[in-house]
């Protein structure tokens, strides 16, 4: 698998990555400081990132990809932001422009990939043709908000039995819950053996336990995961590590009833089977290489697991361990998605790697291979703001609306008079 770094910019999907998908303010200074040395190009004055060559071998891979690909529009999009993040501002513009004209969604003005254009004439108008083709959605409304505003939270989960949810937080390093009248307290509070920034969050289906991924990509432990079992009165249980020293960013989960836990590594782009028993963790293999695997949902009969990347949405059976893209469709996409659901046939997404961040609902065929139809559930409202995970209770889907991860820069938040409570938006699902 080729690794992924500058992706971790592009793809601000969870605008985590390189810190569980943390595109941490650091980052996004960097990849500004980069915008500027790229309009210094079109000047005259040439400059290359020092990730140069990682960039042009995903460039090469996705390339292969292209003619084939069910999604032209993402891998075009794709292409566009790693040659922008080059400084090939000219090609980067030609392949957004071929994206934009398939019409599926992407709004390259709001994310950081693209800033060192948004200056120009033609970009503004690749833009304003987006947003007349796809415009403002708003269906949800606040459902919760916490006291605790320097949370930066990341993974949200409901509890059924309990009637509460627990709220993941990467600032923290804990894990809150809240009940649906938003009283907030402690789960698992900081611990004596610190817990790392902890992200996704998934109940186990046999007894109410707790499943989460932990990541640290600053100092170091950069690069450190955990999966974390945590018990009902919220003690950790165990924590478990891959057996091999290189770098793994454990993000998302889901937990089967026969107790096996899947989950994403975004930094390892790969897709790992935990046997709990064995405390053995086993890679997945599919068809084509992942670029910051991310959400991962189950499917009801639990015969199937959607994995979410930076191109797509890859359905895989886990019978027979083959796997294959779920096609969109004409005029969608299913790329950049950061928390990802399966509700009754369908995916329930959150989209921050198109552009412009969106909730999303995708009615699947019959067989899950493709869309049949797309619900845009809130796009470009002021009260999503970095949306990244969420849980679904019932007919109802809680995200998370305000992250605030582009104010945390490791264990630092940036500007603690920015900092607001988290919003917690719920809207009902078709």
């Amino acid at each position: 698998m080729i690794s992924s770094t500058w992706i971790q910019h592009f793809a601000a999907f969870s605008l985590l990555v390189l810190f569980a998908g943390f595109s941490s303010p650091a980052r996004q200074q960097e990849a500004q400081q980069r915008a500027g040395q790229q309009v210094d190009e079109l000047r005259g004055a040439p400059a290359e990132p020092d990730d140069a060559a990682e960039v042009r071998a995903q460039i090469a891979v996705v390339e292969k990809l292209l003619p084939n690909f069910v999604d032209r529009g993402a891998t075009l999009y794709f292409l566009a932001a790693a040659k922008q993040h080059l400084g090939e501002s000219r090609e980067a513009f030609d392949l957004l422009k071929e994206c934009m004209a398939l019409d599926e969604g992407f709004d390259p003005s709001g994310g950081p990939e693209f800033a060192g254009l948004r200056g120009e004439h033609s970009f503004t108008e690749l833009v304003e043709r987006a947003r007349q083709h796809f415009p403002a959605v708003a269906m949800a409304r606040l459902a919760l908000a916490t006291e605790e505003k320097d949370l930066v939270p990341e993974g949200l989960a409901w509890d059924p039995k309990r009637e509460l949810f627990y709220l993941s937080s990467l600032h923290r390093k804990k894990i809150v819950q809240i009940t649906p009248d938003s009283h907030t307290s402690d789960f698992v509070p900081p611990q004596q053996d610190p817990l790392l920034p902890v992200l996704g969050i998934r109940l186990d289906p046999n007894d109410g336990t707790i499943w989460a991924n932990a990541f640290q990509d600053a100092g170091a432990s950069a690069g450190t995961t955990q999966l974390l079992h945590i018990d009902t009165q919220g003690k950790v249980l165990a924590r478990f590590s891959p057996p091999d020293k290189a770098h793994h960013g454990f993000n998302d989960l889901v937990v089967l009833k026969s107790g096996e836990v899947f989950t994403t590594d975004s930094l390892g782009n790969a897709v790992f089977r935990f046997d709990a028993p064995a405390r053995k963790f086993t890679t997945l293999q599919f068809h084509r290489p992942l670029f910051y695997p991310n959400g991962i949902a189950l499917a009801g009969d639990e015969h199937t697991i959607y994995v979410a990347d930076a191109l797509g949405v890859i359905k895989y059976d886990l019978a027979n361990s083959s796997s294959t893209d779920v096609a969109p469709g004409p005029h969608a996409t299913l790329a950049g998605v950061d928390g990802l659901y399966w509700h009754r046939g369908s995916l329930v997404a959150i989209q921050n790697g198109i552009g412009t961040p969106r909730v999303a609902a995708f009615k699947l065929s019959p067989d899950g291979a493709r869309v049949a139809r797309v619900t845009i559930l809130e796009y470009r409202t002021t009260l999503t703001a970095l949306p990244t995970t969420g849980a679904i209770r019932g007919s109802d889907f809680y995200f998370i609306s305000n992250s605030q991860i582009d104010n945390l820069n490791g264990d630092k938040i940036l500007d603690p008079t920015r900092l607001e409570p988290v919003r917690i938006a719920v809207v009902h699902l078709p």
